[in-house]
């Protein structure tokens, strides 16, 4: 309950916005090695099949649906920040009040 923790908090939201925002922008450095695979199988495999002049096989899509995945991925671990925020939020508020109701006045 103490601000330390509501700074670690903020400080991770911050991270995670920052990720979200990267991986909405096309980057690969918020990826997490699962996705980062996929990404690069789609890609070498499109790319492969694109240098003999073929069709890409669907790795455009698996690369919009790895990114797809990624962001989604954020945003739960997002909302999960921000609820585990409000949480302590609330916390110091019942704290605060008991204190003040078991006051003399």
């Amino acid at each position: 309950m103490s601000s330390s923790e509501m700074r670690r908090l903020d400080r991770e939201i911050r991270k995670a916005t920052q990720k979200l925002e990267a991986v909405r922008r096309g980057e690969w450095w918020p990826l997490n090695g699962r996705e980062r695979r996929a990404m690069t199988r789609a890609l070498a495999g499109g790319s492969y099949r694109a240098a003999r002049g073929r069709d890409l096989g669907g790795a455009e899509e698996q690369v919009d649906t790895t990114a797809s995945a990624a962001e989604t991925r954020l945003t739960a671990e997002l909302n999960a920040l921000y609820g585990e925020r409000q949480r302590l939020i609330t916390e110091q508020a019942r704290t605060k009040a008991a204190k003040k109701k078991s006051g003399w006045w």
